[in-house]
């Protein structure tokens, strides 16, 4: 963190948060889903579709079996305050990885604020949150593309802890 007072560079931000509900096989609740998710974000959700055929689950490919919504900017931050605090502020350690945050909610009624509609049902929700240093843009411009170097591109797991428990106030159960 004293690095990080001298160095503008080094500093830690949101690039965005995928919300992923999965439904599998059956298509009835796919409407369900992607209502859920304008509910929750506040933004309309796209269709996921099966990449490939698994017949052990009835699933063939091409088949739509699930939703999903990208949030980037003040949205993704908010909706992520939103994610962590249905966690009542408790984070497993095996949830950071290398530049993200994976967790799930069991059941979306955790959201506070947010009450049990039938019409739904109860779904659950996947939250992944990508996080990047300024700078990793020279790596995808398309004009004068360049690397940045391993250690900036790279936030490991311990750094991505310190920033998340200070910039959103959350603990690490192990």
């Amino acid at each position: 963190m004293q690095n990080q007072s001298r160095n503008p560079m080094l500093g830690i931000r949101l690039g965005k948060v995928v919300v992923n509900i999965g439904i599998g096989s059956t298509e009835d609740k796919l409407d369900s889903a992607k209502a859920l998710l304008k509910k929750l974000t506040g933004m309309e959700a796209t269709y996921t579709e099966a990449r490939k055929r698994m017949p052990e689950f009835s699933i063939r490919q091409g088949q739509k079996i699930g939703a999903v919504v990208t949030l980037r900017g003040r949205r993704a931050d908010e909706f992520l305050r939103k994610a962590l605090e249905a966690l009542n502020g408790t984070l497993k350690a095996s949830s950071i990885v290398d530049n993200g945050l994976n967790f799930g909610i069991k059941e979306y009624i955790e959201f506070s604020g947010v009450k049990y509609d039938p019409k739904i049902g109860m779904l659950g929700l996947n939250v992944n949150a990508a996080f990047s240093r300024k700078g990793v843009r020279i790596a995808l411009r398309k004009r004068a593309r360049s690397r940045p170097g391993a250690k900036h591109s790279t936030i490991g797991r311990e750094e991505l802890l310190e920033h998340i428990s200070g910039a959103y106030g959350i603990k690490v159960a192990e």
